[in-house]
């Protein structure tokens, strides 16, 4: 079961600063825009502080780089090494996906292999594109905390 929080004041503006990647999505039939941050969680309260939730490392929206690609995608592409996620924080603006329906890797596999810890999210996949959107499941069940942040739903760029 996942519970919806209010999360900490710099919380909430990393997921904001992910609302504002998404909307720079260009928009296309049959897909969301979506936008991420991939964040280094600081070293001394792995990011629940109320000031400070981490350094970030990148960020990215769907459909930014070649190949259809998706946010969370995005973010580790962006990296200068694969190990450079490892032990870090997701903010993206939907559940990461956990079925690619152009058979690309799903995000929820992708944010598992790369090691990320901690994933917030805005919202829950719809199930108008893909019914059963299983990616809080595969990522908690890999060992990953997952922080559904509640009041993002249609919240605008800003």
């Amino acid at each position: 079961m996942l519970q919806a929080l209010q999360g900490t004041p710099a919380q909430r503006a990393l997921m904001q600063r992910a609302v504002d990647e998404a909307a720079k999505s260009p928009p296309a039939e049959a897909a969301y825009c979506v936008g991420a941050v991939l964040v280094a969680p600081p070293a001394d309260d792995g990011g629940t502080s109320d000031h400070n939730a981490g350094t970030v490392l990148a960020s990215g929206f769907s459909r930014e780089l070649p190949g259809n690609t998706h946010a969370e995608q995005v973010c580790l592409a962006k990296l200068a090494s694969p190990d450079a996620a490892r032990g870090t924080h997701v903010y993206s603006t939907m559940e990461p996906c956990s079925l690619r329906l152009s058979g690309n890797v799903p995000c929820a596999r992708r944010l598992i292999d790369a090691g990320v810890a901690r994933v917030f999210i805005g919202v829950l996949e719809p199930p108008d594109l893909v019914a059963n959107c299983s990616g809080v499941e595969m990522l908690q069940a890999a060992g990953i905390e997952v922080v559904y942040l509640d009041g993002f739903r249609g919240v605008p760029a800003g």
